[in-house]
């Protein structure tokens, strides 16, 4: 069976865990996450893989570019991402990677830039569906009235990561 190195991550706002796939990043989430096991599911069936805890290259070159993004001296990444779910998923996760550091995005502004404006639910399903957090940010995304909504990592952690897209 085929591996997905996996690693824990100790971030400024949040235990996440690291995985790359044969040298790309297939895994940025966090640890205490409410769907944490449908998460893995998902990707190890999809990649007929199994964790083991042991790091890799990709991984390590993510910690080195996480870190400087936590100290405001990384905007984006240029990590490898491997995006395991359906086109449609991939297509709102492409959508995220697009959205500016330090600006926001309603969900249906989302769905509108995907060419998908009636489809803002599926939009928000495949949003909480992503496993490469930061890497591909939702936590750019707010409710149309500027609320904070739903996040993985939690109300807290999405406020800290905005606040701090907003210092740099």
């Amino acid at each position: 069976m085929k591996e997905i190195n996996i690693v824990r991550y100790e971030s400024p706002v949040g235990e996440m865990i690291l995985g790359s796939y044969e040298g790309k990043l297939c895994l940025a989430d966090w640890k205490h996450r409410k769907h944490r096991s449908q998460i893995d599911k998902r990707l190890q069936k999809a990649l007929r893989a199994e964790y083991v805890e042991e790091s890799s290259d990709v991984i390590e070159k993510s910690i080195k570019q996480l870190d400087a993004y936590f100290v405001n001296e990384r905007k984006t990444f240029d990590i490898p991402l491997l995006m395991v779910g359906t086109d449609f998923q991939k297509s709102v996760w492409q959508g995220l990677i697009e959205i500016s550091y330090g600006t926001t995005a309603s969900y249906l502004e989302l769905s509108k830039s995907i060419g998908k404006e009636k489809a803002v639910r599926a939009v928000a399903t495949a949003i909480g569906a992503n496993a490469l957090s930061i890497f591909i940010p939702c936590h750019r995304i707010i409710g149309s009235d500027g609320s904070l909504t739903g996040y993985a990592g939690g109300i807290d952690a999405k406020k800290k990561l905005l606040d701090l897209e907003k210092s740099f």
